[in-house]
């Protein structure tokens, strides 16, 4: 009779993507629903409504090459190493993020600008590289943290910094403490921007544009975009992200992965991944064709009403940007058909 040998599995890692216009309840923040709300709407939450994920395969062979497997969830995905693993320190793992549907982008907040293709060649045009413009990589290399000790959420995105010059309509910044976004692009002097809460520490490091990393181009390579990543082979063209995790983080070890010996940590770490669900200007407009605006941007939910119960809430759809004469976004607006 042959043995049979059972191999135990511990996890490594856990990453949640929480996408708030799923999650919120009109305008109030998911984390400041109640412990039963919460619960209620993560049993029905599905991050296939509106994201794909799948490893590189630089990943698939280093997962492999580990004994380790990862599986999807509703809530993001997760993997698992045997118990006798040893995980070096420098081990990478990347999972491409492509939208589900164009639907994603019209309810997300996009911090981010237009990520266009880039096709570039050496000068004796005997290599050819691809880029693709403004792609966001999610990294627990530089993912920021709220809270301490057994109450710390670690994100995978960058933590909010003050506004720059060249962001644009929908970008996220940190003033005087408070956590703001702009609701125009940076026109004149004073930039168009909502507070979104007085206290930048008591709201998640959503996904922002400081996510998106410097170009480091090949030799040879004069017209790459300054900003996003290079394209491997197998990276499809409507790849929107990158989530990269490294195995040891050095400056902060409730990143890592695993510990000084290469083993999987007691506690697998958890990290989430949050992307902003947009705000736009509500126009309700009548069969007469009469219009009424609401008095700020209101974000759009898929539960609940922003404007409680004195207006119908527009389709995650009806989202239309009005343009200046230079053609730059002044406003976003929703378009409520009465």
């Amino acid at each position: 009779m042959s043995e049979r040998r059972k191999q135990k599995y511990s996890r490594l890692l856990e990453v949640w993507l929480l996408h708030h216009y799923w999650l919120d309840k009109g305008s109030t923040l998911f984390d400041n629903l109640s412990d039963e709300e919460q619960e209620r709407y993560l049993i029905d939450y599905d991050i296939t409504a509106w994201i794909q994920i799948e490893p590189t395969e630089k990943a698939k062979k280093t997962l492999k090459a580990c004994g380790a497997t990862w599986h999807q969830t509703k809530r993001g995905f997760l993997v698992a190493v045997p118990d006798d693993a040893v995980i070096p320190q420098e081990t990478v793992l990347e999972w491409m993020l492509t939208p589900a549907s164009s639907d994603f982008f019209n309810y997300t907040a996009l911090t981010f600008r237009p990520q266009a293709l880039h096709e570039c060649y050496t000068a004796d045009k005997s290599t050819r590289y691809r880029f693709k413009e403004d792609v966001p990589v999610f990294s627990n290399i530089t993912g920021a943290s709220r809270g301490s000790g057994a109450n710390k959420t670690r994100f995978l995105s960058s933590e909010i910094g003050a506004l720059e010059t060249g962001d644009g309509v929908e970008a996220l910044f940190e003033k005087s403490g408070a956590l703001c976004q702009l609701t125009a692009d940076q026109i004149g002097s004073t930039p168009s921007s909502q507070t979104l809460d007085a206290d930048k520490s008591a709201m998640p490091v959503f996904a922002n544009q400081r996510d998106v990393p410097d170009i480091d181009a090949p030799e040879g390579i004069t017209d790459a975009p300054a900003k996003g990543i290079q394209l491997d082979d197998d990276m499809p063209d409507d790849l929107f992200a990158l989530i990269r995790l490294t195995a040891k983080r050095d400056d902060d070890n409730d990143f890592s992965l695993i510990d000084n010996e290469g083993k999987p940590l007691t506690k697998c770490p958890v990290f989430h991944l949050r992307f902003k669900n947009r705000h736009s200007w509500w126009k309700w407009i009548e069969r007469d064709s009469s219009e009424s605006l609401s008095s700020e941007p209101l974000p759009l939910t898929f539960h609940g009403n922003a404007a409680g119960t004195n207006g119908k809430k527009p389709s995650s759809g009806m989202v239309k940007a009005d343009l200046n004469e230079q053609k730059a976004v002044s406003r976003l607006v929703s378009e409520i058909f009465i």
